[in-house]
Formats: structure tokens, C-alpha cells, sequence
């Protein structure tokens, strides 16, 4: 039998991620409780009399641990809201809840810092599913005893028939479908949804999604949750993200948020998709985030926005490695490595003379493959570099891309170099609805 070959390394790291969820457990699976199930059930002391009705349950949410332990419940004695201490519950049931004796504290219950009504605050809000990369609503939230006095949340249901079971009697509200729920160490919750609570501190499970699912759950998430997200996340991270939303859905971000925040998001954008942002914007609400941003960025923008956007010069971007003929290639690729953080929009080095102007664009294969001590000028070409004037429409630069076999072309006007044009922003001017960022050399 032919050995199957191994996953690659993402999706291995996943599946171990989610192996190591208490779900995975079978013991712990196979003795959920469904909140839905055991809101509204009684609360009985230790010889089996109805003492109260169960509201709600408290849990910690503090960011120490990935699941939450839960601390105690909010009970309904006649006509007070009573706290009930997980300590003093010796059993939680699909059927109820019952004291470790007969006595019982009747304190008014007070919110406490770090905790959470998981039936007010949670149930029916929205959540980042970090395995799946979706954006889900809890309609269902399972806890578990994982040690006898240690209760916790372990999990959350979003399954249709869920909504159902809970408009149905109470006698199929109490039957949970473990098979359907999404282990709670898979979970990203947001304050937007959960009032007065801290995000976890970590967020290692947002931090480890790519830009185009970060992009998709941005695009899914309501106005508040949106804020805190794009707020946890890195600025560059939540710059690569916001290149890869829909153009409308972008407009729409940067509209919502204050204008200091948006203006200082654009500006860690690539220039020619910071551009493609601001083109959408009014004018006003332009040059309002324009006045946000420091004097040199502002200047880049304000220069590509002067062109037509379906030009050349319109969707280039200006960011270029430069290199005189006298370089030394290991001084440029020195040079490469310090420009890491704009790999994506390079994939060769214009080499110039001392009066700026262009003499060839060296590309990355040969300066790589070259001896560290030769020059620039070793690595000339006998054929003149591929360019196009900045009025130069996408038709052109597709076709002048097609004819060369090149990656990317030049923008150029007397010879000197405004930009370069790569592969995928042909294919972003010539599809504008869509996203479409290839791989390039240096990410």
C-alpha cells in the first residue's frame, strides 16, 4: 500500500491544535451540560428540596486561561436575584442544580470585575471561530466538570437545530449535541459582545490566521467587534488584512472608525492600495485622513492619487530598492533585507546613474546567484528594461507584461522611474471587485 504522503505543515499544526481541545476528550464530551438546557431548571439543597431557579451562570474571564472556570450561578430565590458560589454546588445536570447543603446565602448578586452572565453576555453574540476561520453566533454554550469542584466552559454550539431545540419543551432543551459544538479553546470573544470584560491577552489563535481570513472575519463582524479586533491586531497584520477586503467593505471600515485610527491604517497599507482606499472616500473625508498622516507619506499619496486611477500610475506603486552601477551585490542584498517589510512589492532593483535616471531593473534570481563581491554593473542586461509611460492604460501594461515574460514593468516618464507595476496589480486593475494578491519573492 502506498504511504500517504505527509500534510503540510499549516494544516498539521491545526490538527494538533485541535487534538489537544478538551472536546477531543471523550470523558469530557461525553458529559456536557447544555446552558440553554439548565437555564430555568431548579436549584435543590442537599436532601432534594426546590430551593430557586437557575438564571445564569458566572464564569472568570480574565485571559488567564482558555477556558474560563465558572464561578457560581445567579439564582431566583422568590423574589431576589441571588449569587450562588460554584463552591457551594456539589452537582450540575441537564435536570438542574444541587447544593452541597441545605444552607444558603441570600446576597443580592453584583457583577465583579472579570466576570461574565454567560446566558446574557454571551448566548446569541458573535465569535471568532480561530480553527475554522469564521465568524459564528453561540447558540448554545456547553460547560464540564473537568475535576469535581472545577467547572468550566468548554464549548459553544452554532448549529440551526440548536435554535430550534431551545423554542421546543424544556424536555428537549435539556439534550445537548456535543457533536455539534466547537471546543471554547477554538474561541476568540470580543468585548463588543460580552459587556465589561477583557479580551484574553494572548490572542495567539487571531495571530495566526493569514490576511484573507482576517479580511473575511472583518468583513463578517459587526460594527463593535470589528473595532476591538482590527484594535488586537499588530498595524501591519491589520494592514495586510484591509488590502485583502472588498473595496465596499473597506469603504465602509474606514468610515466607522475615528479618523486618526483609519488615517494611521491607510498609512501602513502598501502606497497603491492605500491609494485604492482613499479613492473611495469623499473628498472631504480624503483629505481629512490625509491630514492624520505624517508629511512624506502624505506626499506619496497625494502624488499617486493625482493620477488617474485606471492608468499606470494610478494602480503602480512608487516603493523601489535603487542601486548604482558601482554596488557591490552584497551591499544590495544588504539592502534588500532591511526593504523586508515591502517584499511583496519587489522583485527586482533599478539601477540608476548619478543624474537619477534609469539604466536597467535588475531582477532578484540574478543578484541572488551572483558573487557577493561583484558589481551592479556585472549584472547589466544587453536588452533596455520593460517600461510604460503613467498614462499608459492596464491593456497596455498586460500586454507589455505578456510580451516581456517579466513580473512586473516600470513607470516611467523621461526617464526617470515613478513605480513599479507587478503581476497581480494588472490583475487587480483588470478585476476591481476582486483581491487577488499572488506570492512574490522576498515574503
Amino acid at each position: 500500500m502506498a504511504r500517504r504522503p505527509p500534510f503540510p505543515a499549516p494544516l498539521r499544526q491545526r490538527r494538533e491544535q485541535r487534538s489537544q481541545r478538551l472536546l477531543a476528550t471523550r470523558a469530557v464530551r461525553d458529559q456536557v451540560v447544555s446552558l440553554v438546557g439548565v437555564i430555568g431548571a431548579p436549584l435543590v439543597n442537599q436532601a432534594g428540596a426546590e430551593v430557586g431557579t437557575i438564571l445564569d451562570f458566572i464564569a472568570k474571564w480574565d485571559g488567564a486561561e482558555s477556558y474560563p472556570p465558572v464561578t457560581g450561578m445567579v439564582v431566583k430565590v422568590g423574589r431576589r436575584r441571588a449569587w450562588v458560589p460554584g463552591k457551594k454546588v456539589a452537582d450540575v445536570t441537564e435536570r438542574g442544580a444541587r447544593l452541597r447543603s441545605a444552607k444558603l446565602d441570600l446576597r443580592e448578586f453584583q457583577r465583579r470585575k472579570g466576570e461574565v452572565m454567560l446566558s446574557r453576555d454571551v448566548l446569541d453574540h458573535q465569535l471568532v471561530d480561530v480553527d475554522g476561520r469564521q465568524v459564528i453566533r453561540a447558540a448554545d454554550l456547553y460547560l464540564a466538570k473537568l475535576a469535581p469542584d472545577d467547572l468550566r466552559l468548554v464549548g459553544v454550539d452554532v448549529s440551526p437545530k440548536t435554535l430550534l431545540r431551545r423554542l421546543g419543551p424544556r424536555r428537549y432543551r435539556r439534550r445537548p449535541t456535543p457533536n455539534q459544538v466547537i471546543d471554547w479553546g477554538a474561541i476568540q470573544p470580543f468585548k463588543g459582545a460580552v459587556s465589561q470584560v477583557s479580551l484574553r491577552t494572548s490572542h495567539e489563535g487571531l495571530h495566526r490566521l493569514r490576511p484573507s481570513e482576517l479580511a473575511d472575519l472583518l468583513e463578517d463582524l459587526g460594527r463593535p467587534a470589528r473595532q476591538e479586533l482590527l484594535a488586537q491586531l499588530h498595524p501591519e497584520a491589520a494592514a495586510d488584512a484591509l488590502e485583502e477586503m472588498d473595496p465596499d467593505e473597506l469603504e465602509t471600515l474606514l468610515r466607522e472608525t475615528p479618523p486618526e485610527q483609519a488615517a494611521a491604517l491607510v498609512a501602513e497599507m502598501e502606497p497603491d492600495e492605500a491609494a485604492d482606499a482613499l479613492r473611495d472616500l469623499a473628498t472631504e473625508e480624503r483629505e481629512e485622513l490625509l491630514e492624520f498622516m505624517e508629511e512624506e507619506q502624505r506626499q506619496t499619496l497625494e502624488e499617486l492619487l493625482e493620477f488617474d486611477e485606471e492608468s499606470a500610475g494610478g494602480f503602480m506603486t512608487p516603493f523601489l530598492v535603487t542601486a548604482r552601477l558601482s554596488d557591490r551585490v552584497a551591499d544590495v542584498r544588504a539592502r534588500l533585507t532591511e526593504a523586508d517589510d515591502h517584499g511583496s512589492d519587489v522583485d527586482a532593483v533599478v539601477v540608476l546613474d548619478d543624474d537619477e535616471r534609469l539604466i536597467d531593473d535588475v531582477g532578484m534570481f540574478a543578484i541572488a546567484t551572483a558573487p557577493g563581491d561583484a558589481t551592479m554593473a556585472d549584472l547589466i542586461h544587453d536588452e533596455p528594461p520593460v517600461t510604460v509611460a503613467p498614462g499608459a492604460e492596464v491593456k497596455e501594461v498586460a500586454e507589455r507584461l505578456t510580451e516581456s515574460r517579466r513580473s512586473s514593468v516600470l513607470v516611467t516618464e523621461d526617464d526617470r522611474v515613478l513605480g513599479r507595476i507587478l503581476a497581480d496589480d494588472v490583475v487587480d486593475a483588470l478585476l476591481p471587485g476582486a483581491r487577488r494578491h499572488f506570492p512574490r519573492l522576498l515574503q
